[in-house]
């Protein structure tokens, strides 16, 4: 079984700053990708930044030259380094982990952990 855990989410103002984490463990063979995603309430589950393990990377639109995802593959873990905030950004962040474990390839979320940002 693969375990994936995000940290790091919390209550911020605008312009401010957040990093998330997101650490993957269990019975892993290779890790293909490691994404965040987001779900505001009312809203449904969008892309926020993709990453495959290299310099390959991509961002919606909206986060695009403030959020940066990178990867630490000796650590199966994943970042999402999230600058200027804004108020739309407040939602729900989950981890998206996709693997290959002993049931062969599957895809992983986390728990999700909760960004707000609020004045």
């Amino acid at each position: 079984q693969v375990q994936v855990v995000e940290s790091g989410g919390g209550l911020v103002q605008p312009g401010g700053s957040l990093r998330l984490s997101c650490a993957a463990s269990g019975n892993i063979f290779r890790i293909y990708a490691m994404d965040w995603y987001r779900q505001a309430p009312g809203k449904q589950r969008e892309l926020v930044a993709a990453t495959t393990g290299g310099s390959n990377t991509n961002y919606a639109d909206s986060v695009k030259g403030r959020f940066t995802i990178s990867r630490d593959n000796a650590k199966n873990t994943v970042y999402l380094q999230m600058n200027s905030l804004k108020p739309d950004d407040t939602a729900v962040y989950y981890c998206h982990v996709g693997a290959l474990g002993g049931l062969g390839y599957e895809d992983y979320w986390g728990q999700g952990t909760q960004v707000t940002v609020s004045s």
